[in-house]
């Protein structure tokens, strides 16, 4: 490859896609498209965006991720988590571009008591999982040269998710409710984005092989696993070292205490041997994760006055 790598960040105002373009940075030129952008329920802006950047890499950190919102607009949800990878894989097959897109631990079911690995079968319980796993499908029939990536329960310093949901509520309340029987591994995009990237570089530098040994899926999550009750334990903990603030009341409840559009899985923890063997990467501890995502929350603003 000659000349200067392009990197094509699709949801680059997204929490993934923010650490994205700053763990790239230096890996090329960076083309950050959010939704004002490409809009991945357009088939037409897709190939559009594609075509006209021409990049060797496309970061697809892009979703419709309104887990039960979905359940009342699954056309929606399956064009852009089903239908638009596709897409974008044959975008990429046709540019010999390599194609990273970021899944879910929801296409389980939950079921099983272990962590689930590659090779067990996937029975999501909503919209949301469905439309995930149908873009995974898509984008194994198109093949080529493409990463896809399951991980679970992102968060971050950036965007929307559970950590600054609990921040904000535990400034506004004396007590909180948080489910305590579905059991996943917290990540953060820091480290999937770090990970990405450090993956990436060795494609480059051909230290994985031909495009048949690293092509393909992998799950990629932060070591460990608890329930959101105690992720949000960990997370008022973290807050007392960062921050005078007061840490709230928490109270364990069960899922059945919340009525929610969509059913979720009891247990998502993801086994992530296939990325230590095919890749030599692991991802953080979750608790060591956190600790970098509050500290530079911290450093970001000393009283956590995040939204």
């Amino acid at each position: 490859m000659t000349g200067v790598r392009k990197i094509l960040v699709l949801g680059a105002s997204g929490q993934v896609g923010i650490e994205l373009q700053r763990s790239f940075a230096g890996f090329g030129e960076i083309i950050a498209a959010d939704r004002d952008r490409v809009d991945l329920s357009g088939p037409d802006q897709i190939r559009d965006a594609v075509r006209r950047t021409r990049p060797d890499v496309i970061l697809n950190a892009a979703a419709y991720t309104a887990v039960d919102r979905a359940e009342s607009e699954p056309e929606l949800a399956m064009a852009i988590n089903g239908h638009a990878p596709g897409i974008l894989a044959e975008e990429a097959k046709r540019h010999d571009s390599i194609l990273v897109h970021y899944s879910t631990d929801y296409v389980f079911d939950g079921t099983k008591e272990e962590p689930w690995t590659e090779a067990d079968p996937t029975h999501p319980l909503n919209v949301y999982g469905a439309s995930k796993l149908a873009g995974e499908e898509a984008i194994r029939q198109v093949a080529g040269r493409y990463l896809i990536f399951r991980t679970s329960w992102i968060y971050g310093p950036h965007g929307r998710n559970f950590l600054l949901t609990m921040l904000r509520l535990g400034r506004e309340r004396d007590c909180l409710s948080v489910v305590d029987d579905q059991v996943g591994a917290p990540t953060s995009s820091i480290e999937i984005a770090d990970a990405t990237r450090a993956i990436l570089d060795g494609v480059f530098a051909g230290r994985f092989g031909s495009d048949a040994d690293w092509s393909g899926l992998c799950h990629m999550t932060c070591s460990g696993s608890t329930s959101w009750y105690g992720f949000a334990q960990a997370i008022f903990e973290r807050a007392a070292e960062f921050s005078s603030m007061r840490s709230p009341a928490l109270k364990p409840v069960p899922s059945s205490d919340y009525a929610t559009a969509a059913r979720r899985p009891a247990n998502s923890a993801l086994c992530n041997s296939l990325l230590r063997s095919r890749f030599d990467i692991q991802l953080a501890p979750w608790k060591a994760a956190l600790h970098v995502v509050m500290s530079a929350l911290s450093n970001r603003d000393q009283t956590f006055q995040v939204s």
